[in-house]
């Protein structure tokens, strides 16, 4: 007998090694087809049938929306809805029209669910009622077992508890429509019937944070196309949570006090750190009708409505700052040096300008003032030389400083960037490409091309109380993640130029000739406001109908001027900076003021 070699050990391993393995493979695999056919069978066998797996999306629940207190501005509600099967039912009309005696199920309701019904397949369920009430729920159930095809639904709709008062920030969700599903970014989910997405405000601007991610469920079919079972279940992630600056309480009462007058817009910042604390256009919309649908009536009355209830004036409004842009004026004086404070200016209630006369408000004059004086008198004189004498282009640079001219970005898809204009628009985008001296003097107290929201002039008030670069944001927080932000840093001006302006702001509140002294801070509060009114031109009046004695509350209200306020508090620590805009309101001392009081206090109370 042969002798084994060291080769032949050699080999003998290498054989025990490849056969272990070739072994293992046939194991694994066999494994795998028996997994396959033993445990997996049925579901390719169902899968390979006629392809009868249908994968279904799972709508998510959608994120809520709250204010700085946790309060819900924007959440999902329990909602209930009667749903009939008609093949279950038989007669279903005579069913409906038995149910008609137990609640409110109009005739056209069941016309449309006879409809649908009859353009379908009789296994699918069609909707005869929507939010049904709790007593209707109540009333269905007990009778369901002689209601044979009829079940009720429960869902979950977008509800607003505040209503108007937070509409705009806000928005609201509606339907998909054609263009939605159509956009390159358009998902699958979007094609669920009755899935809702935001279309304005907030709602819009952070779909996708609030929308959640979508899940599936693969669900056997058979040949009829009825549901026979589901198979796997992949849930649904919920919507993030969005946590606002907003205050629900202070919210609420700016929309009251807004609620006094035709159309008007209010603002509310936190001045160390430029939190909006509240955001209001009135007159508004009911978020909560457009979940539910408008009629066509409905809908035409908010297209015309002259107080535009779609718009978000807010931030979206461009107005004549008018007088409020006087405080800019006067710091770009002081800093071009053209002006100083002992500066005196003669009003004789008007001011001429090659060959035009520009009228100040007073028309018997003022008599010579200050620069502490001419704010709190909101001298138009004054400021037509002081402006003149400093030129547009230093104007428009202390106007963008103070955060005029761009848009704030508050992320709301209604936001303007207002207009500061200059020498170089005017070369760039008109006609008349030359700047003149005329269009400088009306800029000096915030007419002409000036254009500005209210939101930004409420972060010009709140950059003037504080010296701060403040910058507003709205969003909190989406999810666990904060929003990003960073402190306000200095804005460079000269302290005493900006003491010089607020004492002014002061004694427009508090002085015996101050503009805004009939809405100074209530008795006993412990605090004052400082602030300015302004009164922006709409139109002007001619000298005929200066001659015939109309006065601007005499016009139609759309010729009317537009009363302005803006104004921080307390003053020996400000914390609140306010805008208010009163659309056609004639006076921003008379109007735009005494709100802005009530809204300061409730700021301070709250």
């Amino acid at each position: 007998m042969k002798r084994a070699t060291p080769m032949d050990k050699i080999f003998t391993r290498r054989a025990v090694l490849l056969g272990a393995g070739q072994a293992a493979l046939l194991a694994l695999l066999g494994g795998r087809l028996a997994w396959l056919q033993v445990v997996e069978g049925p579901r390719y066998k169902t899968l390979a049938d006629e392809n009868r797996i249908d994968l279904q999306i799972l709508p998510p629940a959608r994120g809520e929306i709250v204010d700085i207190t946790g309060a819900p501005l924007a959440k999902g509600e329990r909602a209930f809805a009667l749903l009939a099967t008609p093949e279950e039912a038989h007669d279903l009309e005579g069913i409906l029209r038995r149910l008609q005696r137990v609640i409110n199920l109009p005739d056209e309701a069941i016309e449309t669910a006879l409809r649908r019904a009859g353009r379908g397949p009789g296994f699918i369920p069609v909707e005869v009622k929507e939010h049904l009430t709790w007593p209707e729920v109540a009333a269905v159930s007990v009778r369901l077992p002689d209601l044979p095809g009829l079940s009720v639904e429960t869902r979950h709709i977008r509800r607003y508890p505040l209503g108007p008062a937070a509409a705009h920030p806000l928005g609201y969700v509606g339907a998909v429509s054609r263009k939605d599903l159509q956009a390159p970014e358009a998902r699958p989910i979007l094609s669920v019937p009755g899935f809702k997405i935001g279309k304005a405000g907030l709602e819009r601007a952070l779909e996708d944070a609030l929308r959640g991610k979508a899940g599936a469920a693969e669900v056997e079919i058979n040949a009829r196309g009825r549901r026979v079972r589901e198979l796997s279940r992949r849930p649904p992630a919920l919507g993030a949570t969005v946590r606002l600056t907003l205050h629900a309480g202070l919210q609420s009462a700016v929309a009251g006090h807004l609620a006094r007058e035709r159309s008007a817009s209010a603002v509310v910042l936190d001045i160390p750190t430029g939190a909006v604390r509240a955001l209001v256009s009135h007159p508004a919309y009911d978020p909560n009708a457009f979940v539910r649908g408008l009629s066509a009536e409905e809908w035409e009355g908010l297209l015309s409505d002259p107080g535009l209830p779609l718009t978000d004036k807010a931030v979206g409004g461009l107005y004549p700052p008018a007088s409020t842009f006087k405080m800019v004026t006067a710091l770009a004086a002081l800093e071009a040096g053209t002006m100083a404070a002992p500066t005196q200016v003669l009003c004789p209630g008007h001011f001429d300008y090659g060959g035009h006369r520009f009228h100040c408000w007073n028309h018997g004059g003022h008599g010579s003032l200050d620069v502490v004086g001419a704010l709190t008198q909101s001298c138009d004189t004054f400021f037509y030389q002081v402006g003149l004498d400093t030129g547009i282009d230093a104007i428009a640079a202390m106007a963008r400083r103070l955060g005029l001219g761009a848009s704030p970005s508050l992320g709301l898809p209604e936001e303007k960037a207002g207009l500061v204009p200059d020498k170089a628009w005017k070369a760039a985008r008109r006609r008349d490409k030359v700047w003149h001296g005329g269009e400088t003097v009306i800029a000096a107290i915030g007419q002409g091309y000036l254009q500005a929201t209210p939101l930004q002039l409420a972060v010009m008030t709140a950059r003037l109380a504080s010296g701060s670069r403040v910058r507003p944001f709205l969003v909190e927080s989406v999810g666990a993640r904060a929003a990003p932000r960073s402190a306000p840093e200095p804005l460079g001006l000269d302290a005493g130029h900006l003491a010089l302006v607020k004492t002014g702001m002061r004694a427009v509140m508090t002085g015996p000739l101050g503009t805004g002294r009939a809405s100074a801070a209530p008795a006993g509060a412990g605090w004052q406001i400082a602030g300015k009114t302004g009164t922006a031109q709409v139109r002007r009046i001619t000298q005929a109908q200066r001659d015939a004695g109309i006065k601007n509350e005499d016009l139609v209200w759309a010729r009317r001027h537009h009363a302005l306020f803006v104004g921080y508090a307390p003053v020996a620590a400000p914390r609140y900076a306010c805008c208010v805009v009163v659309e056609h309101g004639i006076s921003g001392g008379r109007t735009a003021a005494p709100l802005a009081r009530d809204i300061l206090a409730d700021a301070m109370r709250l």
